[in-house]
């Protein structure tokens, strides 16, 4: 049985441009992915609201995890604020197991996300979160917060979201998803 971290966004100051939080949106994503894991026979741990990046960090690195994912939504830069739109899978660059599993999360979720030609699996030298786990890791930015079509597609389709990440998951490592 495969074992995995499941790690929702603990920003709860990053607000989202029609109402709610960064934490609040991804825990309900990783609150719809629990029956859908369980189901598949994917064994898991997940953050904590409260926990620090570091705490987080440190717990996955103290535990024996086949895959840390990442939960998040992202913010443009102030210039481009409501502008942007889509989604980056991001892995460690030099992990070619990270750099797997976001690819084949970047290509389920291109397949239900409004644009594919907006989602993209990006190498990381700096994001912290992927470049100090030991297990291979993909953090999901989902959709741009501050932009009104992202966040509305996104209160649409929680469950599809994380169905879509379940089934990617058992895709990477070669086992049937069962619905649940």
């Amino acid at each position: 049985m495969p074992k995995i971290y499941l790690s929702p966004s603990v920003k709860e100051y990053e607000e989202y441009i029609n109402g709610g939080t960064e934490e609040q949106y991804m825990n309900l994503i990783a609150d719809a992915m629990e029956p859908y894991l369980i189901a598949s026979g994917i064994d898991f741990d997940r953050s904590r609201p409260t926990q620090t990046l570091t705490e987080i960090i440190n717990q996955v690195n103290s535990g024996d995890y086949d895959f840390y994912l990442g939960i998040h939504s992202s913010s443009a830069p102030p210039a481009l604020a409501g502008w942007l739109r889509g989604t980056n899978v991001y892995y460690w660059y030099g992990n070619r197991w990270g750099r797997e599993g976001a690819d084949i999360i970047a290509d389920n979720l291109s397949r239900i996300y409004p644009d594919s030609e907006k989602v993209k699996s990006v190498a990381t030298s700096t994001m912290r979160e992927v470049r100090r786990n030991n297990a291979p890791s993909a953090v999901v930015e989902i959709i741009y917060h501050d932009n009104a079509e992202d966040v509305e597609w996104l209160k649409e389709n929680i469950d599809e979201v994380a169905k879509t990440l379940v089934l990617s998951l058992t895709e990477y490592f070669g086992i049937p998803f069962v619905e649940g």
